[in-house]
C-alpha cells in the first residue's frame, strides 16, 4: 500500500514557473510511453495524436474570487471564494489573524457586506457567507474581486494574468483555479488539430480552492477529497461513443476533465448530466473512459500527482519527473505539459 511519502520529490524552486511561456503553444511537452520518454514542443501535439482521437476540454472560467476586506472590529482579512452557490450565498476560505465568528459581518473591498455563517469541510476550512445587501454576488465578485493565482505564484495578478490564466475557450464562470492543461492551447493549434482529424468535446468542472489543500494523512485511505461540481453534456457523451466505435482514443485535457469523465462513469456506463464528485484516484484505480491524458506537472504529495501515477504507473511517473527536472522543464500552473498513455488495467480498483 502506497503512502504519502511515495509521492514526495525534491523540486528546485527555480523550476516553479512564475510566468507563462511567451506563446501558449510554445511550452514544452514531455511524452511518456511504455517505450520511453521523448521531448517535444506543445505545438507538435497534432503529430502525436491520430485522426479520430477526441480531446475533451474543461470550459470552466476562473472568477475574480480573491478579495480583501475587514471585520467589524477593523481587523484585515483575505477571502478566497471556494464556490458561489447563488446570487446571495457562497463558500469561502478566510485568512485573518483571528477568524470572524458566525453571525458577524465583514466588508469586502469597501463595497460588499457579507454575513458570516458556519464552517464546513474536513478541517473546517470553508466558511459560509451571505450577501448582506441588495445586488448579485456573481456580478459584485467580477466587478470588485481579483484573479486568484495559485499560492506558489508569488506576484500579484496583472492584466497579463487576467488573459493568460484563462483558457481561450473559457465560458462557464465558477472556477477559482484554472484547468491549467488547457492553457497551452491557442486558436491556431485548435484549428490545426481539427484539420488533422482530431475531434473536440466539452465539459465543465469548476475547480475549487480545495484543490490546493494538502494531503495530511500518511495513509491515503484516510484522505477525503473536496467536492467539485461538474456538468457533462449529452453531446460529449455521444462524441465519446462515436470515438470508441471508430477505434479512436479519448484524450482528457487536464486532470479536471479526467475526474469528471471517470466520475460520470463511476457506477456504470457514461451518463450525461450535472453532479458532484469527490472521487480520489490513487494507483490501482481502473479507468473506464480516458485513454490518454494531457496534464501539467503537479505538486509533491498532492492528489493530482497520485492521479497521474494511477494513470501512467507510479514508477513511470517517477522516471518522467526525474527526467523533467534534469531537463529543466517548468512546473505547475504556468509550466510545461505531459502527454500520458494509460497503463494496463490493474486487477485492483482504488477510488477513495
Amino acid at each position: 500500500m502506497l503512502t504519502l511519502d511515495d509521492f514526495d520529490f525534491e523540486l528546485p524552486a527555480e523550476l516553479i514557473a512564475q510566468q507563462p511561456a511567451a506563446e501558449r503553444s510554445g511550452s514544452r511537452l514531455l511524452r511518456l510511453l511504455d517505450t520511453g520518454i521523448s521531448d517535444h514542443r506543445f505545438d507538435q501535439l497534432p503529430a502525436l495524436l491520430d485522426a479520430g482521437d477526441l480531446l475533451v476540454f474543461n470550459d470552466a472560467r476562473v472568477i475574480r474570487g480573491r478579495m480583501f476586506g475587514r471585520k467589524a472590529s477593523g481587523g484585515r482579512i483575505e477571502v478566497l471564494f471556494e464556490r458561489i452557490i447563488d446570487a446571495r450565498h457562497a463558500l469561502a476560505q478566510i485568512r485573518a489573524s483571528k477568524s470572524p465568528k458566525p453571525g458577524s459581518r465583514i466588508l469586502l473591498e469597501e463595497a460588499i457586506p457579507m454575513l458570516v455563517g458556519e464552517r464546513s469541510g474536513e478541517q473546517g476550512e470553508f466558511v459560509a457567507l451571505e450577501l448582506a445587501a441588495d445586488g448579485d454576488l456573481w456580478s459584485l465578485v467580477e466587478r470588485h474581486g481579483r484573479l486568484p493565482l495559485p499560492p506558489y505564484i508569488k506576484h500579484v495578478a496583472t492584466a497579463a494574468d487576467e488573459a493568460r490564466y484563462q483558457t481561450v475557450f473559457a465560458r462557464s464562470p465558477g472556477a477559482v483555479a484554472a484547468p491549467t492543461a488547457g492553457l497551452h492551447f491557442d486558436q491556431a493549434l485548435l484549428q490545426q488539430l481539427a484539420g488533422h482529424g482530431v475531434g473536440s468535446a466539452w465539459l465543465t468542472l469548476h475547480v475549487g480552492a480545495g484543490t490546493f489543500q494538502p494531503v495530511r494523512a500518511h495513509d491515503l485511505r484516510e484522505h477525503r477529497m473536496h467536492s467539485e461540481r461538474f456538468e457533462l453534456p449529452a453531446a460529449t457523451v455521444a462524441a465519446i461513443a462515436r470515438t470508441r466505435s471508430s477505434g479512436g482514443r479519448v484524450v482528457a485535457v487536464g486532470t479536471t476533465s479526467l475526474r469528471a469523465l471517470e466520475a460520470a462513469a463511476r457506477w456504470g456506463e457514461l451518463r450525461a448530466g450535472a453532479d458532484e464528485t469527490d472521487l480520489f484516484i490513487t494507483p490501482g484505480y481502473e479507468f473506464r473512459v480516458v485513454d490518454r491524458l494531457l496534464t501539467n506537472f503537479h505538486l509533491p504529495r498532492s492528489t493530482l500527482l497520485m492521479l497521474v501515477a494511477a494513470f501512467a504507473g507510479h514508477a513511470s511517473i517517477r522516471s518522467a519527473y526525474e527526467h523533467a527536472i534534469r531537463k529543466r522543464y517548468r512546473f505547475f500552473s504556468y509550466g510545461d505539459a505531459m502527454l500520458l498513455t494509460r497503463q494496463c488495467a490493474s486487477p485492483l480498483r482504488h477510488a477513495i
